[in-house]
């Protein structure tokens, strides 16, 4: 593809060139804004030595299985497992022009290397060596690896590159993952829907996710709720509780003894406890605290926060640190003035630096915190839902370097005829960073989180009250709460984790990663398994469904969760990629083997639809509608288009209804004889066998209309403009 680098500046075809892929259009506008690259050509930036291009997310995707055999465009058991031995890629038809343009750039010899400057992450890994692979580009590659896009540290990144090969192993980790999300994604899915005829996504990290919300409302849904009773014991300017009490009898008899009767301390414990400042934002921790307090999901916290990032005003989000390295120390300071100059959060706080400063424990990046950008920025021009986000990370940060705030805490036990109880008092002596957690809270319009501890009075062992009064408390046993997607966030991250607790140095477990939950979230609610009420993840009759007929194999949680743990051994060299694949191969196989027959469940996903036949294009069910006659698989992504409209032209022209019974016939045999045809040329009838001219078995494009064609016999009696048999 010409970009006009040759022809409309020959310095451009004389110079050798650095070509930067970055992963979106705006980020790559502000790499070239930092090395002057001003010049704008078709699909890039060119000027001082660099030529800037980029991608729109993913422009080299896996290739759909009928790219590997076209009877996989029809999903039948009989073709499981899918294993692909030659792995295929595709290009989407809206991104084709761009990756025209990269693949210009690459071939020509205006550019003597590449610079890899995606996200700086697995999956911006995987971005570019896939666009660089399918370019089939040999050329030298350098990584630039930012945990921000300010200028200042955009200009050090490229100060400081480094080999691509030295990423290899974290390209390795991405293919891996996204391979296997496609075998156990493609093989799974088809064989589950086939079984119950209907469509059934399941994935290696969404179904394991979606059996723990089965579960919980299982747990919910089966609990028994036991009544337990206590005595309150009432002191007069102070209260104090008995032990729990299964049988209110037993509550009643200790009531009536201690009613009116002499209590005495028995012992007094004083003690001042810190409750130490929470750690920085790693995108967890983030999105937990967003649904929380704001209601976000964790799809939409992640947007806001990579906006942000993009605008220049946080740092890297996908990160799963809660610390920064030992080279910004020097920097959290001037951070802390310019929120105090743009938030209303606290006055001049001490600041405890090393609190949030670990390099060990930091790996790719460093924990999301707000950059000096903030200085200048127009906050009030942000949308609401990036202001809230930019005001969560910047409290943090003055949290995360505040005091500890301090509290009394006093613990008394009481005797009173023989029988204890027990009463606690707290209060305040230092509010430390909750001071600023609060003021925050108060912003954002939130109930205050802490209640106000209660103050006991001055008590010393052996005082003694007269006629303390009784009174028997009823109370129940809670059951498990639903999950919100701040608690299922948190259960996806420590899945799999109690297992390996007491390993030393075990890869850290967890469904999916920072980078990738939201979507797995927003997947399941997508595909009709979960639905949200309110801030609760509730699973859908489906999703039940679902969850009870799939093997333990697929829906493990923490087997998904070693898999997830094995990635980050290959990312860090612990573990061959091809060990990871062979056991995802096989986990593949054994899961087809034993599931090639539904045992139990047909029923469980039967609609109410009569199903008419078979889709030729997808396999799913065809349902009869008011129009149509449509395939059940028109949600999916893509969706299949395949329909049989009733008012077709093609026979109302011949003055015919497509019926149930001719739409089934042809859904069943491709083909079906009919009688009595009207042509339009000659005002006569005649008889001819309908074929349905789609895809494959029946031939045809699989466009976006269904086409029919028409046969003739060799015994007609006549042709009336090769249109059919004549009758008379």
């Amino acid at each position: 593809m010409d970009t006009g680098l040759s022809q409309s500046n020959n310095a451009y075809s004389l110079t050798p060139h650095k070509l930067v892929i970055a992963e979106k259009p705006s980020v790559a506008q502000s790499i070239a804004k930092v090395l002057g690259a001003t010049d704008r050509k078709e699909g890039c930036l060119v000027g001082n030595g660099y030529i800037v291009s980029w991608c729109f997310g993913h422009l080299v995707e896996f290739a759909p299985a009928d790219a590997y055999d076209p009877r996989y465009g029809k999903w039948t058991v009989e073709d499981l497992p899918i294993m692909p031995e030659n792995w295929q890629y595709t290009v989407s038809s809206d991104k084709a022009k761009q990756l025209k343009v990269l693949s210009g750039l690459m071939a020509g010899s205006t550019v003597d290397s590449l610079i890899c400057a995606t996200d700086a992450g697995r999956e911006g890994e995987l971005i570019f060596r896939l666009v660089v692979g399918h370019c089939g580009c040999k050329k030298p590659a350098q990584r630039l690896w930012i945990s921000s896009m300010e200028e200042s540290v955009i200009a050090k990144g490229f100060q400081n590159l480094k080999p691509d090969s030295e990423y290899d192993r974290l390209y390795d980790a991405a293919l891996c993952r996204a391979r296997a999300d496609w075998l156990v994604g493609i093989n799974a899915t088809r064989l589950f829907s086939v079984l119950y005829r209907t469509t059934l996504n399941v994935g290696r990290v969404q179904t394991p996710t979606l059996a723990m919300l089965v579960q919980r409302e299982a747990e919910i849904a089966t609990f028994t709720k036991n009544s337990f009773y206590t005595v309150e014991l009432d002191c007069g300017n102070f209260k104090a509780i008995g032990d729990r009490m299964a049988e209110k009898q037993a509550a009643e008899m200790i009531c009536t003894a201690c009613n009116g009767g002499t209590t005495t301390v028995k012992t007094v414990i004083r003690q001042e406890k810190a409750a130490q400042p929470p750690k920085l934002y790693d995108l967890t921790a983030l999105q937990r605290d967003a649904n929380r307090i704001l209601g976000y999901t964790a799809q939409q916290t992640l947007d806001y926060t990579q906006s942000l990032y993009e605008k220049k005003l946080v740092t890297y989000p996908r990160t799963d640190s809660r610390y920064l390295t030992d080279d910004m120390e020097n920097i959290v300071s001037g951070l802390v003035k310019t929120i105090l100059s743009a938030f209303p959060f606290a006055e001049n706080p001490p600041v405890n630096a090393a609190r949030v400063i670990d390099s060990s424990k930091v790996s790719d990046h460093h924990a999301i915190i707000p950059t000096r950008e903030l200085a200048g920025a127009d906050l009030c021009a942000l949308p609401n839902g990036e202001r809230n986000i930019m005001s969560l990370v910047a409290a943090r940060l003055l949290c995360a370097v505040g005091k500890p705030q301090i509290t009394a805490e006093t613990a008394v036990t009481l005797d009173c005829k023989g029988h204890f109880f027990t009463a606690k008092g707290k209060t305040v002596t230092f509010p430390g960073w909750k001071a600023v957690e609060q003021k925050h809270l108060s912003t954002l319009k939130q109930k205050q989180e802490d209640e106000p501890g209660r103050m006991l009075p001055p008590l010393a062992e052996g005082q003694s009250f007269e006629n303390s009064s009784t009174t028997v408390r009823e109370g129940f046993t809670s059951p498990p709460k639903h999950f919100t997607e701040d608690t299922l966030l948190s259960a996806m991250e420590n899945a799999g984790a109690e297992e390996f607790a007491e390993i030393p140095d075990a890869e850290r477990k967890g469904l999916g990663t920072p980078a990738t939950r939201a979507g797995i979230i927003e997947k399941i609610v997508k595909t009709g398994f979960v639905e949200r009420n309110n801030k609760q993840l509730l699973p859908t009759q489906k999703g039940v469904s679902l969850i009870g007929v799939l093997p333990e194999l697929i829906k493990s949680p923490s087997l998904t969760a070693e898999w997830e743990a094995k990635l980050k051994q290959v990312e860090h060299g612990k573990l061959a990629a091809s060990g990871f694949m062979d056991g995802i191969v096989e986990m593949t196989g054994d899961l087809i083997k034993s599931s090639v027959t539904p045992e139990r469940g047909q029923n469980l996903f039967q609609t109410d639809k009569e199903v008419i036949g078979i889709c030729p294009r997808c396999g799913k069910p065809v349902y009869e509608g008011k129009k149509s006659f449509y395939c059940s698989g028109y949600k999916d992504t893509p969706p299949c288009g395949f329909a049989l409209w009733k008012n077709d032209r093609f026979f109302s022209a011949k003055k015919k209804e497509l019926t149930k019974k001719i739409a089934a016939t042809l859904l069943k045999d491709g083909r079906v004889n009919m009688t009595d045809l009207y042509s339009e040329k000659t005002g006569k009838s005649y008889d001819a066998v309908v074929l349905l001219a789609d895809t494959n078995p029946h031939g045809g494009n699989g466009g976006k209309y269904v086409n029919f064609k028409l046969e003739f016999s060799d015994k007609s009696l006549g042709k009336w403009n090769g249109e059919g048999n004549a009758r008379k």
